[in-house]
């Protein structure tokens, strides 16, 4: 690996010589410019327009235009006399939390390597405290005549200098996002989040591939073997006015459970949501004329419902109608019977009376016999 800069790492007293060398690499395909008529190279010229002629790279300097029009060249030897107190060294300034830094500010990555054997052991020292701390360190680096700030972090047990940009060279985000207040109801939080989920679900970032270099690499491949070009079906549109949000959600939900049947975990906590998002509709709210309309009519709907619920059918009146008036005729019957049998009873009683009296009535009491 080709070494992109050379200094010393100063943390305290403690000097640790390193090399610096590129973490990442762009795999875009060079493409240069050609004349389309007839494929010849098009290369760009350094061209002086005051002696209107081509002039060599080595009598090009840098410059700089002033708002009233007046132009001041600088040359090689005026920046190398420029101040630069991190030159050649990587000056540790702090160490505070990952979270502190604004992930905005991360510019290139570079791999930490010790330039030598007796680097080894205050590279480790450094490492592990970052590792053991959990936090970053904040430095000063000089690269290609530019002082910016950077700093060092633990990656697979390397050190990483990550260089950043000064924090008044981000721009504020006032006026980007929406200023009016906007309302998000609870069951389509629950829905994102669902989708969220089913989406997340086995992720996996080392599968993520660059298709449009892949598909340019194959259109090259069939320029170059003169066979016919390779078409793609076009993407369809992204809608640019949501008007149910609801249901964009549900489509969106449907459409990454058929995209990713196996992912059962994520499958079964997105139904729940999905089912408690539904129990509670999202609807369109109707104008004010046709809000009044739809309340009378569910007004009738709910007493129509009611007395529909209180009256009772015809079969079950009937039904009972004639229990009532069977139970009616029953207790009649039992009242006569008993009313008979009083009756009956009073007679006997009576008729049994009269006998005694009569019987009693008709004996004549004995007469006395005279004595002889």
């Amino acid at each position: 690996m080709q070494t992109t800069w050379k200094g010393t790492i100063s943390f305290g007293l403690v000097s640790i010589p390193v090399h610096l060398y590129s973490a990442t690499k762009e795999h875009d395909v060079p493409l240069h410019q050609v004349h389309a008529k007839d494929g010849g190279r098009v290369r760009m010229k350094r061209y002086c327009e005051e002696e209107e002629k081509e002039v060599p790279y080595a009598e090009i300097a840098k410059g700089y235009e002033s708002p009233d029009g007046r132009t001041v060249t600088l040359t090689d030897e005026d920046l190398a006399d420029l101040p630069l107190p991190s030159k050649k060294i990587i000056d540790v300034l702090a160490f505070v939390d990952e979270g502190e830094i604004d992930p905005l500010m991360f510019s290139k990555a570079y791999y930490v390597g010790v330039a030598d054997k007796a680097a080894s052991k205050p590279y480790a020292l450094l490492r592990d405290a970052l590792v053991e701390s959990g936090q970053i360190a904040v430095t000063k680096i000089a690269l290609r005549s530019r002082e910016s700030p950077a700093v060092l972090r633990v990656h697979d047990g390397t050190l990483v200098l990550q260089t950043c940009i000064w924090p008044d060279e981000v721009r504020p985000a006032a006026g980007i996002a929406p200023e009016e207040d906007v309302t998000v109801r609870p069951q389509e939080l629950r829905m994102a989040r669902s989708l969220m989920e089913t989406l997340s679900e086995d992720f996996d970032l080392e599968q993520l591939h660059d298709d449009y270099q892949q598909a340019l690499q194959q259109v090259i491949e069939a320029r170059l073997q003169g066979v016919e070009v390779p078409h793609e079906e076009e993407a369809g549109e992204a809608p640019d006015n949501v008007i149910d949000l609801m249901e964009a959600l549900r489509s969106s939900l449907r459409r990454a459970k058929d995209a990713h049947p196996d992912r059962t975990g994520a499958g079964a906590g997105a139904g729940a949501g999905e089912t408690e998002a539904e129990a509670e509709p999202v609807e369109e709210q109707p104008p004010p004329r046709r809000r009044a309309a739809a309340k009378k009519t569910t007004a009738t709907r709910t007493t129509a419902t009611k007395t529909t619920a209180t009256k009772p059918s015809a079969a079950t009146s009937k039904k009972s109608t004639t229990a009532k008036k069977s139970a009616a005729a029953q207790k009649s019957a039992t009242e006569k019977k008993s009313t008979s049998e009083k009756k009956s009873t009073s007679e006997k009683k009576s008729t049994s009376a009269k006998r005694s009296t009569s019987t009693t009535t008709t004996r004549k009491p004995a007469t006395p016999r005279k004595a002889s």
